[in-house]
C-alpha cells in the first residue's frame, strides 16, 4: 500500500471528507501547497480555492471547494478547518454566477468602507469558486 496521510476537511456545519490520501494540494496563504505523508508540521491560513485529495490506488481525486480557513499539518494527519466547504460534485456554476452578479451589484451600491470591503471579499470568494468549478469540470 502507498505511503498515506489521514485527511480531515471540516466546516462549521459538517465533516466534508475524512480518510486516507496519497497527497493533498490546496491554496495556502503564500501559494499552493502540496502535502505528502511525513510532511513537516505546519499551521497556515488557506485562501478560497480547491482542495484536491489524491485517494490511494485510484486515478481520480476528491475535490472540495473551501472559502478560506486554517490548515494544520502533522506528519500523519492533515486537518483543514474551512470557513465554508462544498464537495466538488455539489457545486453549481449557475448559482455561483448568479451570486457573483448579486455581489457586483452590492459593490456598486455600497455606501461605506465596510460594505465595500465585504462585497469585495464576497466577489473574491465567488471568483475562486467559479474558477474551481471550471477546473473540476475539465478533470472529469
Amino acid at each position: 500500500m502507498a505511503n498515506t496521510i489521514h485527511v480531515d476537511v471540516v466546516s462549521a456545519e459538517e465533516s466534508i471528507f475524512s480518510g486516507e490520501a496519497e497527497f493533498v494540494v490546496l491554496p495556502g496563504e503564500a501559494g499552493e501547497l502540496g502535502i505528502y505523508a511525513q510532511h513537516t508540521p505546519l499551521i497556515t491560513r488557506i485562501k478560497p480555492g480547491a482542495v484536491r485529495i489524491k485517494l490511494p490506488g485510484r486515478d481520480d481525486e476528491e475535490f472540495v471547494f473551501v472559502a478560506g480557513g486554517i490548515l494544520e499539518v502533522q506528519p500523519k494527519t492533515v486537518t483543514v478547518l474551512a470557513d465554508t466547504a462544498i464537495r466538488g460534485h455539489d457545486l453549481d456554476e449557475a448559482k455561483a454566477e448568479e451570486a457573483r452578479k448579486q455581489a457586483e451589484e452590492t459593490l456598486r451600491n455600497a455606501k461605506g468602507q465596510l460594505e465595500v470591503a465585504t462585497a469585495q471579499a464576497e466577489l473574491a470568494t465567488l471568483a475562486a469558486q467559479i474558477a474551481s468549478i471550471r477546473k473540476f469540470r475539465q478533470k472529469r
